[in-house]
C-alpha cells in the first residue's frame, strides 16, 4: 500500500429491467503511523529460520552471538522513520550441505624409493580434509587413477604401498625411472566432491646385478713369433653390467693368474686388456716347451656388494715354420754293386729342422730315379730316408745315377744331390757267335790241323778278350781235340790233338759231342779264382769222324740250331701247314670254276653234215648266218664246241639246248666256227 495513495474503482449497477450504469469511484488512502510489524517467520517468535551464511554476512554488525556450534541468537529491532520500533529475538540454525571439495594437506609431491623393495613396503602417506566435515567425523576415499601395477593405496588412510617387485634395470623403468601417480580423494558417503593431486615416485638404482660376460672360457691362438706388447684380448668387449646407473654398472678386471701369468698381463691394470709381455719362441732354450697357457681373470663390480665372476683364458701357442730343412751333408755318394738284389738298402740321407716342436721330415726322389726302361729304379723311405733299389742294376747299361732327393717339413723344402756309382761285377757270360756246331773230319786227318778251318769267336760285355779261357769239359774221349790258343784271346781254333786209332780198338766212337766251356778268369791268379765271380759260356760241337774212302768226299760245316731255339722248327712247321692249306683252297676254287663255266666237251658227231639235219625251229629266221629256207651245205665236220660258241656269238639264245643240226644249209660255213671258244 505504500506504493499506492489511492484507488480508482469502476462500479457497475443494473436493475431487473435491464437498466444499468457505470461509475468510477476514487478512494484516497491517508497514512497513519503504526509500529513496524514482522512478517513471515519473524512474525511468529516460536519458529526458527534456517539460514545459509554466505561469504558476506549482512548482519555482521548485528552483534551475532554464537549460541551453539551451528546456531546463532539474533535480536532484531526495526524502527520506522517516525521512531516507532519493533524488536524480535531470532535463533539461526546453520544447516551444513556438501558443497565444498576435499583438499589435500600433504605438501610433499616427490618420493624416492630403491628398486627391488618387497611388496607391502610403504612409499608415502597422502592425507586430505573435507571442509564440509569440519568439527564432525568425515570419511574420505582415496584411489590411484589410473591404477598402477607397481603401487597400491589404502582407500581409507591414503597410505601408498609397493604392489609388486620393481626392477629398475628392466623396461620401461630403465629408460624412465620416474613414476607419476594421480591420487584421487572423494568425500563420503554422499559423494560428488572430489579432488586430485599428482605425485612422482623416483625408482633409484641398486647394484643388484653382477657383471656378466658373453663367454667365460676364451680360447686364443698366438703364433710363437708374436712380439711383446701385442694385444691378445680385451675382456671388456665381452662383459657388461645391466645395472643402470654408475657406479652400480661399473666393473674392472683383477687377479690374472695361472700358468703363463709371467708372460701375459692386464695393461693397464684392471682394464681387461690382455697383453703379451714375454717371449713365446719354441726355439729359445730359455723357454719351457709349453704349447698352451691357462690363465684366470676376475671381473668385479666396483660398488658394493662387489659381485664377481671368474673368466678362464686358454692361450694356444702355434708354432711357426721358420727354418728350412738342412741335410747333414751337402751331397751323398753311394757305391753299389751291379748284382745287388732288388729291395736292398744302399744308403741313407738325413736332414734336420731347427723348428720346435719337431713335426717330422718326409723324403722323396724328385729327379734321376729312373731310366727309359725303368720309370723307377730307386725308392726312398719317406720317413727314414733309407735308399733302396727296386730294379736290377746293370753296369754295362748305366754306370752312374745322380738323384735329387727332397726333404720337406710340409711347408719348406730342401734338396740334395745323391750320386750312386754302379760297381762293375763279372756278371756277364762269354757269348759265342753260335753255340752249336756240326763238323765232319776224315779219320786220317793230320795232327795239328784246324778241323775244317773252324774257329770260335766270343765276346763278354764285362771282360776283356784276354780274359777268355777255353777247355773241353766233356765228350773229348782220348783227348783228340783241343783249342789253340787255349786262353788269352776271344778267337780260338779247334785243332786235332791226336790221331784216331780204330784199327787197334783204341777208338770206338765215330760221333763226338764236345761240351766246350769258355770262362772269363784267365787274368785271375789261381788263388783268386777260388773266391772271384766267374762266368762261363758254353758251346756244343758235334763232330762226325768219316772213315777212309777210296773217293774224296767234300765235307761242309753245317750249323744246327740250338736246342733252346725250339721256335724255329715250330714256325717252319706251322708255315708249311698254312701254305699247304692255301694251295688246297686255291685248287678247290679252280675246280669249282671249271665245273661251273666249262661243261664237258660234247662228242663230235661223225655223221656227214648232210645227214645231220636242219636247224631247229628255235633258231631265229632271218638270221645273218642261218636260214631254214636257204640251207647251206657244209663240207666236212665241225666241232660242236666251235659251232656252239660261234652260234652264241651270232645271237642264238644261251637257253638253246637243242642239238645242232648239221645239214646242207650250214655247208660252206663250217669255217666260221673255227677257233670259236666254248660258251661261258
Amino acid at each position: 500500500l505504500e506504493q499506492f495513495s489511492g484507488f480508482d474503482l469502476q462500479i457497475y449497477v443494473n436493475d431487473a429491467a435491464g437498466a444499468s450504469d457505470l461509475q468510477i469511484l476514487t478512494v484516497q488512502i491517508t497514512d497513519v503511523n503504526e509500529p513496524p510489524v514482522f512478517r513471515g517467520n519473524l512474525a511468529d517468535q516460536s519458529k526458527r529460520t534456517a539460514w545459509k551464511p554466505t561469504a558476506y554476512n549482512p548482519w555482521s554488525d548485528l552483534g551475532l552471538i554464537l549460541f551453539l556450534f551451528n546456531s546463532y541468537l539474533l535480536n532484531i529491532t526495526v524502527t520506522d522513520r517516525l521512531g516507532l520500533s519493533t524488536t524480535r529475538t531470532v535463533i539461526v540454525n546453520i544447516i551444513n550441505t556438501n558443497d565444498e571439495p576435499p583438499y589435500f594437506t600433504t605438501k610433499e609431491r616427490v618420493y624416492r624409493i630403491p628398486e627391488e623393495n618387497s611388496p607391502g613396503t610403504v612409499v608415502a602417506n597422502v592425507t586430505a580434509k573435507d571442509p564440509d566435515g569440519e568439527g564432525i567425523i568425515s570419511t574420505l576415499v582415496y584411489s590411484i587413477s589410473p591404477p598402477n601395477m607397481h603401487f597400491s593405496i589404502n582407500p581409507f588412510t591414503g597410505v601408498i604401498y609397493v604392489a609388486m617387485r620393481i626392477d629398475r634395470d628392466a623396461a620401461p623403468l630403465r629408460l624412465n625411472p620416474n613414476v607419476s601417480l594421480v591420487i584421487r580423494v572423494e568425500d563420503n558417503p554422499n559423494g560428488g566432491q572430489t579432488n586430485e593431486i599428482e605425485i612422482t615416485v623416483i625408482i633409484e638404482d641398486l647394484n643388484d646385478n653382477p657383471p656378466e660376460c658373453s663367454l667365460y672360457n676364451f680360447r686364443l691362438e698366438v703364433y710363437e713369433t708374436a712380439t711383446t706388447g701385442t694385444l691378445l684380448l680385451d675382456l671388456r668387449d665381452h662383459c657388461q653390467d645391466i645395472d643402470v646407473e654408475p657406479p652400480n654398472n661399473e666393473f674392472n678386471f683383477t687377479g690374472l693368474s695361472g700358468l703363463g701369468s709371467n708372460k701375459f698381463t692386464l695393461n693397464p691394470s684392471g682394464s681387461g686388456r690382455i697383453v703379451l709381455i714375454g717371449d713365446l719362441d719354441f726355439e729359445n732354450p730359455d723357454n719351457l716347451a709349453v704349447e698352451e697357457y691357462t690363465l684366470t681373470a676376475v671381473v668385479q663390480d666396483i660398488a658394493q656388494p662387489y659381485y664377481t665372476n671368474n673368466i678362464y683364458i686358454y692361450i694356444k701357442i702355434t708354432p711357426m715354420n721358420e727354418f728350412f730343412p738342412v741335410f747333414n751333408s751337402p751331397s751323398y755318394v753311394f757305391n753299389v754293386s751291379e748284382i745287388t738284389q732288388a729291395g736292398s738298402s744302399i744308403g741313407k740321407v738325413s736332414a734336420t729342422d731347427k723348428d720346435l716342436p719337431f713335426t717330422g721330415i718326409t723324403y722323396s726322389i724328385v729327379a734321376g730315379g729312373g731310366t727309359l726302361s725303368y720309370t723307377q729304379i730307386f725308392w726312398i723311405d719317406p720317413n727314414e730316408g733309407n735308399l733302396k733299389i727296386i730294379a736290377t742294376l746293370d753296369y754295362e747299361a748305366t754306370q752312374r745315377y745322380i738323384l735329387t732327393v727332397q726333404a720337406s717339413d710340409t711347408e719348406k723344402l730342401a734338396t740334395v744331390s745323391v750320386t750312386i756309382n754302379v760297381l762293375e761285377v763279372n756278371d756277364e757270360k762269354p757269348v759265342c757267335s753260335a753255340n752249336t756246331y756240326s763238323l765232319a773230319i776224315p779219320v786220317d786227318l793230320a795232327v795239328g790241323t784246324n778241323i775244317e778251318g773252324f774257329r770260335i769267336e766270343c765276346v763278354d760285355r764285362d771282360s776283356s778278350p784276354r780274359s777268355f779261357r777255353y777247355f773241353i769239359n766233356s765228350g773229348n774221349v782220348n783227348n783228340h781235340f783241343t783249342f789253340s790258343p787255349s786262353a788269352g784271346s776271344n778267337i780260338s781254333q779247334l785243332i786235332l790233338a791226336s790221331r784216331f786209332d780204330y784199327d787197334s780198338g783204341l777208338d770206338t766212337i765215330w760221333d763226338y759231342r764236345l761240351h766246350v766251356y769258355i770262362t772269363d778268369d784267365n787274368l785271375l791268379s789261381s788263388s783268386n779264382r777260388a773266391t772271384a765271380l766267374i762266368e762261363t759260356g758254353t758251346v756244343t760241337l758235334s763232330i762226325k769222324v768219316i772213315p777212309k774212302l777210296t773217293t774224296t768226299t767234300t765235307t761242309t760245316v753245317k750249323n744246327v740250331y740250338s736246342e733252346s731255339a725250339w721256335y724255329v722248327p715250330f714256325l717252319i712247321s706251322v708255315g708249311s701247314m698254312l701254305l699247304l692249306g692255301l694251295l688246297g683252297y686255291l685248287a678247290f676254287l679252280l675246280a669249282k670254276y671249271i665245273r661251273t663255266y666249262c661243261p664237258p666237251k660234247p662228242k663230235a658227231d661223225k655223221r656227214p653234215l648232210g645227214q645231220v639235219g636242219s636247224l631247229p625251229s628255235s633258231v631265229p629266221e632271218g638270221s645273218a648266218h642261218f636260214s631254214r629256207q636257204a640251207p647251206v651245205p657244209l663240207a666236212g665236220y665241225c666241232n660242236q664246241w666251235e659251232l656252239w660258241g660261234r652260234c652264241l656269238q651270232a645271237g642264238t639264245s644261251r637257253r638253246a639246248s637243242w642239238p645242232l643240226r648239221l645239214g646242207q644249209e650250214l655247208q660252206g660255213h663250217a669255217g666260221c666256227f673255227r677257233g670259236a671258244s666254248p660258251p661261258r
